[in-house]
């Protein structure tokens, strides 16, 4: 047993089987963990299931935040139906300054009231560790809504990504391997030039309407507003759109609607396609992260 935990209360706020994996890494390494969120499961044997965020909270040395993010409302996901989390104001207020507090991705709001209490915000989307090795099986979940909604092959198609970073150089090189006619559209010029270097055309994003007017598949990588009405006027009916931007992703989906263009929100799927291997990529990394941030207050 690694004991690099021993002596830390963690507490885990929501989630899904992901964290599930993640729980047992905290016990394995010596961790006394606090689940909120998660109703009686066999595979959290050794846990302390809390009925309320507060009694979750109080006393931890780390607070984990589900990576299955948040719902509309704000609240965050869990496997407890019946159980709601908000991450307010009041309850940020409690939360012991410098504590790290461990989420997927924050929204504004959230980082506002973070540094309004001192409280250690760590988005672990920014993890190049972690967001690398989900890169893998968020490609391998986009390839699988394209196959189900097409009606053609991957191979030969004609295949569209918009930025290259971490998701968007592992999904165009998939595409590259199962021959798809693959353009990346970024704006950084070096980003471009490896895309080149692996094999797929390249467009400067300034030039999106263009690789958009033969696409049959697009995925979109870039989290901002890119695949506006104006460019999505260049897009042939019955086209489909990939969204792998975190909510509330980069297309306008009623104008898509409107034009007869397919559009599919797919953030988190690493979570939705592949947990177990998922979990297991946190499961060798968040440990890690908690004991960096712990080790900068001390």
């Amino acid at each position: 047993m690694k004991e690099g935990l021993k002596g830390l209360v963690i507490c885990v706020l929501g989630g899904d089987s992901r964290e599930i994996e993640l729980i047992r890494r905290f016990l394995e390494e010596g961790a006394q963990v606090k689940t909120v969120g998660y109703p009686p499961l066999d595979e959290l044997e050794g846990t302390v299931r809390e009925t309320s965020v507060f009694q979750g909270i109080h006393g931890a040395s780390a607070i984990v935040v589900g990576m299955g993010g948040f719902d509309v409302g704000g609240k965050v996901k869990t496997l407890d139906p019946e159980f709601n989390i908000a991450l307010t104001e009041e309850l940020l207020a409690l939360i012991p300054p410098g504590t790290p507090l461990l989420v997927g991705a924050a929204r504004p709001r959230l980082r506002e009231l973070a540094s309004k209490h001192n409280v250690n915000l760590v988005e672990v989307t920014e993890d190049d560790e972690i967001s690398i090795r989900n890169s893998i099986p968020t490609a391998e979940g986009a390839l699988q809504i394209a196959m189900e909604e097409m009606p053609i092959t991957i191979h030969g198609c004609n295949a569209v990504v918009i930025g290259f970073g971490r998701v968007g150089m592992t999904m165009a090189r998939v595409l590259i391997s199962l021959c798809a006619n693959t353009i990346v559209c970024a704006r950084s010029l070096p980003q471009l030039a490896r895309a080149d270097e692996m094999g797929a055309s390249t467009l400067h994003i300034s030039s999106l309407a263009m690789a958009l007017a033969n696409a049959d598949v697009v995925f979109n990588t870039v989290p901002a507003i890119v695949l506006t009405e104006k460019a999505l006027e260049h897009m042939r009916p019955a086209s489909l759109i990939v969204d792998l931007a975190s909510a509330p992703g980069g297309t306008d989906f009623e104008a898509a609607a409107r034009l007869g263009i397919k559009a599919i929100l797919a953030p988190g799927l690493p979570g939705k396609v592949a947990p177990k291997t998922a979990g297991k990529i946190l499961a060798d990394s968040v440990p890690q992260l908690i004991r960096r941030e712990l080790s900068r207050i001390r």
